[in-house]
């Protein structure tokens, strides 16, 4: 469903390169003209406050006009525990997706922002619009979602084909007939422009911002339309949105191809692996083998009301690999699978598409493609050059097919270099699955003021998920503006 699918929030859940150093005592609140207004906090429990937050459904600066429509857009923070004295501002978080709750991301921050962190600053999250709490986009009831998602996503006939591209052109069908005034304002710039006028609402004269997966394309995207408005911007598990569409999916595709490599590995190297071969390519047949076999008789799972298809035991698949804490989960559900029975990749899938356990689901995957549908073009024809040697590839390119009947023409985004903004930290993890790392040094290559920090580890994202060299840089970076060198690389978990 296109680069930065989903986002792990980190295991807590389950040479200076700055020329200028920023203290809690610069920061300036005074308002800039023409701001709207500023959120009414109201108390919603354990510390927390929230509000909505009034922004344009189409921005003066993208050809909205005074007087136009109104969104309301859910925003939750905690507020910085240091007191007045140790305050710096505001950090903005976003999680990524597109699709993923900003408001549920920030509600965890006691378990996924540093004690240092806490005390500077206040933990700030938003669901963008579209998303969430936020005008979220509606497409299909349950049922329908139910059958969209276990079309086959890597069709190998006409027939496949022809129900694929049905069951893409309904899903766009529906989007545009539930929420058809909204949809072609739902693309990353209307959100970057929404993140300003946050930024604005909260006193905050430049943004200190950190982003992860998609929200990296977020942030990127407000440094090229404001850099002169960026103080400090962390960029953890990067996208490029300089590279082809084409060439993201197939070096994304590569990506989950090298984590998988390294979950066998990892398997075979203890015990109670469910692989008969004991070697890595043996290992990698038999998962292409347990494919195949979805792909021509559908597994059953739990009560055998549902099937597992090839799509949702490619999921099943995808969604472990995106933190080796849950590695061990991977293996007790291909178990499981070589015994016929999918309950366990069954229920990866739903993780990732948003699916809950009584049927209904979350708007997770129609923001998704409404974002992505939004931000870019892609042509019926596309999919057909997808990477058919890779295990993930066709899935990847052929999930996005109801962008090519998207109702409205996409909005154009903004590329980077960001000329004139502060220093912005660009964090790459050596084998991510899902934002491989030569995402993100090609983009701290591209940025003006880019600097690298590599992770020499698995999964998806750097930032508390395990090592305190990147946590460190990184809070360090927050709190005074000092970047580690460009390049420095953070070894394994310690």
């Amino acid at each position: 469903m296109g680069v930065g699918r989903a986002t792990r929030w980190g295991r807590a859940l389950s040479v200076l390169a700055l020329a200028v150093v920023f203290g809690p005592g610069e920061v300036d609140r005074r308002p800039e003209p023409g701001v709207v207004g500023g959120p009414a906090w109201g108390d919603c429990g354990d510390g927390f406050q929230c509000a909505n937050l009034r922004v344009p459904l189409v921005h003066p600066g993208a050809g909205g006009e005074p007087g136009g429509e109104w969104l309301e857009i859910a925003v939750t923070r905690l507020p910085a525990g240091g007191g007045a004295g140790r305050r710096i501002g505001a950090l903005v978080v976003n999680p990524g997706g597109p699709g993923e709750s900003g408001v549920d991301y920030a509600r965890a921050a006691r378990l996924l922002f540093g004690a240092k962190v806490r005390e500077r600053f206040d933990i700030v999250g938003f669901d963008p619009r579209g998303v969430g709490r936020s005008e979220p986009v509606e497409c299909l009831a349950d049922e329908e979602l139910d059958a969209f998602v276990a079309l086959d996503a890597s069709p190998d006939t006409a027939k496949e084909r022809a129900e694929l591209a049905e069951g893409s052109r309904r899903f766009a069908e529906g989007c545009r007939r539930h929420s058809g005034r909204l949809l072609p304002h739902f693309g990353t710039v209307a959100v970057a422009r929404d993140l300003d006028l946050l930024r604005q609402a909260l006193g905050e004269r430049r943004l200190t911002y950190l982003g992860k997966s998609y929200g990296t394309l977020l942030g990127v995207t407000y440094a090229r339309l404001f850099p002169e408005h960026v103080r400090a911007m962390v960029l953890d598990g990067a996208i490029d949105p300089a590279t082809p569409r084409p060439r993201l999916d197939a070096e994304q595709a590569a990506g989950f191809e090298r984590a998988l490599r390294a979950y066998a590995a990892d398997c075979l190297a203890g015990k109670g692996c469910p692989f008969r071969s004991r070697t890595v390519g043996g290992a990698l047949k038999e998962v292409s083998g347990l494919l195949r076999r979805t792909d021509e008789a559908p597994l059953p799972a739990g009560d055998g009301r549902r099937k597992v298809t090839q799509t949702s035991a490619t999921l099943g698949l995808m969604a472990p690999l995106y933190d080796r804490a849950l590695w061990p989960a991977l293996t007790e559900a291909l178990r499981r699978a070589f015994r016929g029975d999918g309950t366990l990749l069954l229920r990866n899938a739903d993780q990732f598409t948003g699916r809950r356990d009584d049927g209904t689901y979350s708007n997770q995957t129609e923001a998704n493609l409404a974002v992505n549908c939004a931000d870019g073009g892609y042509p019926a024809s596309y999919a057909d050059g997808a990477v058919r040697t890779s295990r993930f590839g066709p899935y990847l390119a052929w999930s996005s097919l109801p962008c090519a009947y998207w109702p409205r023409s996409p909005v154009p985004g903004f590329r980077p270099p960001a000329p004139g903004a502060a220093p912005i930290l660009v964090i790459g993890t050596e084998r991510d699955p899902a934002t491989p790392y030569e995402w993100a040094r090609r983009l701290a290559g591209r940025l003006e003021s880019g600097v690298l920090l590599g992770y020499e580890s698995d999964g998806h994202t750097a930032y508390s998920n395990g090592s305190t060299c990147v946590d460190q840089a990184v809070e360090r970076y927050l709190v005074t503006g000092q970047s580690p060198g460009d390049g420095v690389v953070c070894p394994d978990i310690e």
